[in-house]
């Protein structure tokens, strides 16, 4: 009979500690899905929601509440029988006539939504499909620069998450001007009239203390007021008027119509992470909760304010755009919303020419309610779409590193023509949060990535990264999730310096970031750790054994191949691991797991 023998484990190395295990794998979708049941639908029915008839006096239709109903097939059915596993969505709509004050409630059927599996995939038409999660940049204000003989001239851009962009620039003598949807310039003072701030006097107060002509003599305010025609309001919203609609006639009222729906929330939005960056960048400390989520004038004196103050700094820079704080991730709830938006003012048009069309007397919810625009919408987004894509399902590694991927492609992002090298390229905010090695090698190069082992993304968008907090030259048991704006006012030390047994640092100098660079610190400056050497890369490229022995274009390959390995018949254990294996396994979706011990 032949005997088993154990081969006696040896470990290579040098890092013992692990101040945090490794996160469930596939948390970034399994988190998404749960916030669009439960938020994002609640802010799409909030956002159309009363509809009001045409001349808004007769009809108002308010979706109240929504729920899902129990499936008709389970996930193993879907699959066998080559349908889609998804549940019927049902709201609760309420009609009051206001004529006569009577109020009908109707629970009304609005499309059947695909349910995620406990693997983050869905099952669409019998197959597995999973949604990329998408790497864009962020709504918010970002401050470029332009160079005329050695000087810089600064300007901004204000990006929205939906609606107009407004770029500001400064020209040579001196005047800022703005364009709005990159049509013809106006000077700024005329957007200023527009939106409220009218009088000379005015104007020049608000920047009376930045606008001194520190540098080169110009005061950017005053340049701009002689270069300016209008006088009052209604001579900036003409000025406004005539470079966005060019050849049409201009009269106050036409252009304060056209402003005014511009700029309102139907047709302009920061959306929350938007009002956040703004803030941010601008280093205002005002609530989020009372946010504004469109554009006020005090956002575009601040703005300008900032373009005065750079152009006075010599030292000044412009904002780097490939930071990962001014990038952030699209996950899935967010993708189907925008989707869904869509489907909705379609839904919500009809709703009103119905309200017109039909005897408001008889009228119920059922009536004026076609779902078909949604169900077009949601049927579009996971069978369509760019994003949502067959789940690769060569082996296990393969389908958990598809549910991890990042792209910066799809509806609203980069091209793989438009591109530039700079958005592709590595950068230092990467930093445990996007693999450095890991993407493919031929046009996508850049532009697909992965999430690092330990990453996370917040609630805004940004992704972050967890650190062991340092006291004292002492690693302590808190851990704290920094994104990469914040990360920039520590000094981080690598988590595979030497520690003695207490979790004081040994040496007297170690490799650190100090401020998102790489440099060298003083054991007392250390003000954080990472939290493992493997927290920089992604899951496929952490079971690369000895992966520091390895030329960084050997790694990639390596990392991409493993995706592309055949299943064993029989698994094994590998005889050389990482530590990695387990958990890849676990969170696969590819091993049945014991809910109890024993």
């Amino acid at each position: 009979m032949p005997t088993t023998t154990h081969a006696k484990t040896k470990t290579f190395s040098r890092y013992t500690r692990e101040f945090l295990s490794v996160p469930n794998l596939i948390e970034v979708q399994l988190d998404s899905y749960r916030w669009f049941l439960a938020d994002g639908l609640r802010e799409l029915f909030d956002e159309i929601s009363p509809i009001k008839d045409h001349a808004a006096k007769d009809l108002e239709l308010a979706l109240v509440d929504y729920y899902l109903d129990e499936p008709k097939y389970d996930e193993a059915k879907a699959r066998e029988r080559g349908v889609s596993y998804e549940a019927p969505l049902r709201a609760k709509a309420r009609l009051t006539n206001k004529r006569t004050g009577e109020i009908k409630e109707q629970e009304v059927f609005m499309g059947d939504l695909p349910l995620m599996t406990g693997r983050g995939t869905f099952i669409i038409n019998g197959v597995e499909r999973v949604v990329v999660s998408q790497l864009i940049r962020s709504p918010g204000a970002f401050f470029t620069v332009n160079y005329w003989r050695s000087r810089k001239l600064f300007g901004a851009k204000i990006i929205p998450n939906r609606g107009a962009w407004l770029e500001f620039e400064t020209d040579f003598d001196g005047v800022i001007s703005v364009k709005i949807d990159r049509k013809r310039k106006a000077p700024v003072s005329a957007l200023l009239r527009a939106f409220g701030l009218e009088r000379n006097e005015d104007i020049l107060a608000r920047f009376a203390d930045v606008d001194t002509g520190a540098l080169w003599g110009i005061r950017y305010v005053e340049a701009t007021l002689a270069k300016d025609t209008s006088r009052d309001q209604g001579e900036g919203l003409i000025e406004m008027y005539k470079r966005i609609r060019p050849g049409d006639l201009a009269t106050v009222d036409n252009a304060r119509q056209l402003i005014t729906s511009m700029f309102s929330f139907e047709r302009y939005d920061l959306a929350r992470v938007g009002r956040y960056k703004m803030n941010q960048r601008l280093g205002r400390k005002a609530p989020l909760e009372t946010g504004e989520r469109v554009l006020t004038v005090d956002d575009i004196v601040d703005i300008l304010r900032e373009i005065i103050r750079l152009n006075n700094n010599p030292l000044a820079e412009q904002d780097d755009i490939d930071h990962l704080g001014n990038r952030r991730v699209r996950v899935f709830g967010e993708l189907l919303q925008n989707r869904l938006r869509v489907g909705l003012t379609r839904m919500e048009r009809i709703v009103k020419d119905r309200m017109s069309t039909l005897d408001i007397y008889t009228l119920t919810p059922a009536q004026l309610i076609n779902a078909r625009p949604l169900m077009a919408a949601i049927k579009e987004f996971f069978t369509s779409g760019q994003l949502a894509q067959f789940m690769n399902q060569i082996n296990p590694l393969s389908e958990l590193e598809h549910k991890r991927r990042l792209s910066a492609m799809g509806p609203g992002g980069l091209t793989r023509e438009r591109a530039g090298f700079e958005v592709r390229d590595v950068h230092p905010s990467h930093y445990g949060r996007i693999c450095p090695i890991q993407t493919p090698e031929g046009p996508n190069i850049g532009l697909v990535g992965q999430l690092a082992t330990y990453a996370q993304v917040n609630p805004f968008g940004f992704i972050e990264t967890p650190y062991a907090k340092v006291a004292g030259g002492r690693v302590t048991e808190e851990v704290v999730y920094l994104d990469a704006w914040e990360e920039r006012n520590f000094v981080i030390a690598y988590a595979g310096i030497e520690l003695d047994r207490d979790g004081r640092i040994v040496p007297d100098r170690v490799e650190a970031r100090i401020k998102g660079d790489p440099g060298i610190a003083l054991r007392s400056e250390v003000q954080f750790i990472g939290v493992s050497p493997q927290q920089i890369i992604s899951v496929a490229t952490a079971l690369i054994p000895f992966l520091g022995h390895d030329d960084a274009n050997r790694a990639l390959m390596g990392s991409n191949m493993q995706r592309q390995a055949v299943s064993c018949v029989r698994p094994q254990a590998p005889l050389v691991s990482t530590g990695m294996e387990e958990r890849a396994a676990q969170d696969s979706g590819q091993v049945v797991l014991a809910e109890e011990d024993g």
